[in-house]
C-alpha cells in the first residue's frame, strides 16, 4: 500500500515553502524559495506576479514524494495582498501590491470622517486603513489604465493574491471567508460581499470572485512542472492557517507568528468578536459554520531586523541578535518604536514612522539591538493586553523565524506573564494549512481529532515579577503615546 501525504503550501511575503507530511502531521521534506520584494517608491511595495507561481511550482515539486500520493493539499496566502488581471487573457494587469504598500493613504485620508468614511467603518467593522485590500483596488481602479480597460470589457478580476494563485494552477476562480475577510469588503455576518462596501469603494462586484468555504474539494492544482495534479482541500490565509496550525480551535486561544511583522490572532468563537483596536475577522468556514478571530498586527518585526543588519551593519547575521541582547543588562535607555510600515493594532497609525530613543555617547550596537527587539515584544504585549480585556489568556503559541531568538522568547513570556509555548515545527503555517487540508479530504474526523495532534512541544515560563512587568509596560505606554502625538 503507497504512502498517503498532506502539503501544505505556505506563500508568504518573502518567500514560498512546501511542506510535506504524512498523515500523521510529521514533517518529512520541505523546500524554501525566495521571493523578491520591490520599493519602487516610497511607501510602494510590489511583487510579480508571476514569480509567486514559479516560486511554487518550484517548491512543490521538490517535495513530490516518489513513494506515495498527496492526497490533499492546503494553500494560505498573504491575505491583503492584492493581484488585477484579465479574465480572458490570464494576464496579470499590475505588479502584485502587497499588504504593506501604502499608496492608498491619500485616497483612505480623504475618506477618513466623511460619510461614506464611517459607513466603511460601521459596515466592515475595521479601521480606515491601506492595509486593507478594498482601498488597493480601488488605487488600481483609479490609476492603472489596463485594469480600467479590462473593467470596461467586462473581464477584470480584482482578486487578493490566493485567487490568482487558484486560477493560475488549474482550481478555481475563489478565496475563502478567512481571506475576504482581509478585503474590508465582506458582510462578517453572513460571509458574502457587501454591496454597499463595494459601492463604498467605487468596486464593480462583478469583478469580485466567488467566495466558497475553506476547506473541502477545492479544485485540483497542477503545473506543467509537476508529474500529477494535487486535490486542493483547504485554502486560508496564512495567520488563520498557523491559528490551525497551532490547534487553536477553542475560544480564546491565542497564537502569535512572528515574520515580517507578528500577527496575533485569537479564536473568538461562532460570534462576531469586538475589542477596541482589534480587528474582528473570520478564522474559517467549515461547511455552512464560520469561527471568528480577533487579530492585532505588528506590521514591522523581521523587516526591522533586516534593516538594523543591512542598513546600520550593526550585525551580519540576524541570528547573532540574541546574543547581542544578552550581552549588555538591559536597553541603557534606548527605546525602539518599529514602525518601518505604519503602526498597527492597537493603535491605528499608518503614518507612523519608526523611532530609536534615548541614544547616548555610552549607547553601544548591542543596546540598539536589544531594544529593537524588546520593542517588537512590547508591541505584541500591546495586542494581547487588549485581547486579556475580554478572554482570559493562560498561554501564547508562538511559531515564525524570530522564535528562534533566545531573547526575544524569554522577554516575550517575561512581559506577558504567561509560559509562552512552541509547537513540535516552526512551519505552524504550513502544517496548519495541511491539517485543514486532511480535515477536508476526511482524512481527519473534525478539529477536536486533529487538536490531538498539535499540541505543542515546549515551553518557555516567564521569570520576572508583576512589578517588573508593569513597570516595563507603563514605560512603553508612555514611549508610544509620545510618539502618536506627533
Amino acid at each position: 500500500m503507497s504512502r498517503r501525504y498532506l502539503l501544505g503550501i505556505d506563500q508568504g511575503t518573502t518567500g514560498t515553502k512546501a511542506v510535506l507530511f504524512d498523515d500523521q502531521l510529521q514533517v518529512v521534506d520541505e523546500a524554501y524559495e525566495a521571493i523578491r520584494v520591490e520599493h519602487p517608491r516610497s511607501g510602494w511595495v510590489e511583487q510579480n506576479p508571476e514569480q509567486l507561481i514559479e516560486s511554487i511550482a518550484l517548491t512543490v515539486r521538490k517535495v513530490l514524494p516518489s513513494d506515495g500520493e498527496v492526497i490533499a493539499a492546503g494553500l494560505d496566502n498573504q491575505g491583503e495582498t492584492i493581484v488585477a488581471w484579465d479574465r480572458e487573457s490570464g494576464k496579470a494587469l499590475a505588479p502584485v501590491i502587497v499588504w504593506q504598500d501604502k499608496r492608498s493613504l491619500e485616497m483612505v485620508d480623504r475618506l477618513e470622517g466623511s460619510t461614506r468614511g464611517k459607513e466603511i467603518f460601521e459596515r466592515s467593522r475595521l479601521p480606515l486603513d491601506p492595509y486593507f485590500s478594498a482601498s488597493k483596488f480601488s488605487w488600481l481602479m483609479e490609476n492603472a489604465p489596463e485594469v480600467q480597460a479590462a473593467h470596461r470589457n467586462g473581464s477584470l478580476v480584482l482578486g487578493t493574491s490566493d485567487v490568482w494563485l487558484r486560477y493560475r494552477l488549474g482550481a478555481d476562480v475563489a478565496t475563502d471567508p478567512s481571506t475576504a475577510s482581509r478585503t474590508q469588503l465582506l458582510d462578517l455576518l453572513s460571509g458574502r460581499w457587501d454591496d454597499r462596501l463595494l459601492r463604498a469603494f467605487e468596486l464593480d462586484p462583478r469583478a469580485m470572485p466567488a467566495i466558497h468555504a475553506t476547506t473541502g474539494d477545492l479544485g485540483n492544482l497542477s503545473h506543467p512542472d509537476w508529474p500529477v495534479s494535487i486535490p486542493l482541500r483547504a485554502s486560508l490565509v496564512d495567520q488563520q492557517a498557523a491559528l490551525a496550525g497551532h490547534g487553536c480551535f477553542q475560544k480564546g486561544q491565542v497564537k502569535a507568528t512572528y515574520g515580517t511583522g507578528v500577527f496575533v490572532l485569537t479564536n473568538a468563537g461562532p460570534e462576531v468578536p469586538a475589542i477596541d483596536g482589534l480587528l474582528p475577522t473570520i478564522a474559517w468556514r467549515l461547511g455552512d459554520e464560520l469561527t471568528y478571530a480577533l487579530d492585532g498586527g505588528v506590521f514591522t518585526a523581521g523587516t526591522m531586523v533586516d534593516w538594523l543588519r543591512d542598513e546600520l551593519g550593526l550585525f551580519g547575521d540576524a541570528a547573532q541578535t540574541g546574543a547581542l541582547a544578552m550581552s549588555v543588562e538591559d536597553a541603557g535607555g534606548v527605546q525602539f518604536l518599529p514602525a518601518l510600515a505604519g503602526l498597527g493594532a492597537p493603535w491605528w497609525r499608518a503614518d507612523a514612522a519608526g523611532v530609536i530613543a534615548g541614544l547616548r555617547s555610552s549607547t553601544r550596537k548591542a543596546h540598539i539591538v536589544r531594544a529593537a527587539l524588546e520593542g517588537i515584544a512590547q508591541r505584541v504585549a500591546d495586542i494581547v493586553d487588549r485581547i486579556r480585556e475580554r478572554f482570559d489568556v493562560p498561554s501564547m503559541s508562538i511559531d515564525g523565524g524570530l522564535t528562534k531568538n533566545a531573547f526575544l522568547v524569554q522577554y516575550q513570556a517575561d512581559l506577558l506573564g504567561i509560559p509562552v509555548l512552541r509547537p513540535s515545527t516552526t512551519e505552524a503555517t504550513a502544517l496548519g494549512a495541511a491539517a485543514l487540508a486532511g480535515v477536508g479530504a476526511g482524512v481527519f474526523g473534525g478539529l477536536i481529532e486533529l487538536q490531538e495532534s498539535l499540541r505543542a512541544a515546549s515551553s518557555v515560563d516567564p521569570g520576572k515579577s508583576v512589578d517588573w512587568r508593569r513597570r516595563q509596560r507603563d514605560s512603553w505606554q508612555e514611549f508610544v503615546t509620545r510618539q502618536t502625538r506627533r
